[in-house]
């Protein structure tokens, strides 16, 4: 009975009005509220000047989670974002803090012994896997690339920004929980202890 009712022009001619009615509503209500997103690929183009910028707006706050932390750029960025007095939070992955964290006087070790800087590293369990921040609470960074020179210039990679603001609260709702569990340790002292490495 469908196929006989789909092979009738008008009615196919009313299905797929349905269809791109039922896509374009949500994308025309999410416009309306100034919501914005934005896509970039790496390596057509380098995704660090994307987050290097993107942290360069931050007035208040950027709460990270990040699996890789080593590019130059980014590390020097929110340094610098520290130095205004944004306050960061930093969530980082155990086996990739022990391979990129503190190594004697590095850019990462200055980092994060800066006092507008708090650092904490997932203790156990499965990878911490995001490459995510909001900044100042209202933009959102996503994405598969890493916060690594390769993920964000030579790979093929995404980074998305996204302004909606129920995304954003969800973020940073889940990035409470993260931040929470009760086995993260303190960046430093996972360093100093050699817990992470």
């Amino acid at each position: 009975m469908l196929a006989t009712y789909l092979g009738r022009p008008l009615a196919r001619r009313f299905l797929l009005t349905l269809c791109i009615t039922s896509l374009i509503l949500p994308i025309a209500t999410w416009a309306e509220t100034g919501s914005q997103i934005e896509i970039h690929y790496a390596p057509q183009e380098n995704l660090e000047t994307v987050d290097v910028q993107e942290i360069g707006r931050a007035e208040l706050s950027i709460d990270m989670a990040a699996y890789v932390l080593s590019d130059k750029e980014i590390i020097e960025a929110l340094t610098d974002a520290a130095e205004r007095d944004v306050v960061i939070r930093l969530y980082l992955d155990k086996s990739q803090f022990s391979e990129h964290g503190p190594v004697g006087g590095g850019l990462i070790e200055s980092l994060l012994a800066h006092p507008n800087v708090l650092a904490r590293v997932k203790g156990a369990g499965v990878l911490m896997h995001l490459k995510a921040y909001a900044v100042d609470g209202q933009v959102l960074r996503t994405g598969s690339g890493n916060f690594s020179h390769s993920g964000l210039a030579d790979q093929d990679n995404d980074l998305i920004l996204i302004t909606n603001q129920a995304i954003v609260d969800a973020f940073e709702a889940n990035f409470e929980r993260i931040w929470a569990r009760a086995q993260n340790v303190g960046a430093l002292d996972a360093s100093a202890s050699g817990e992470a490495r």
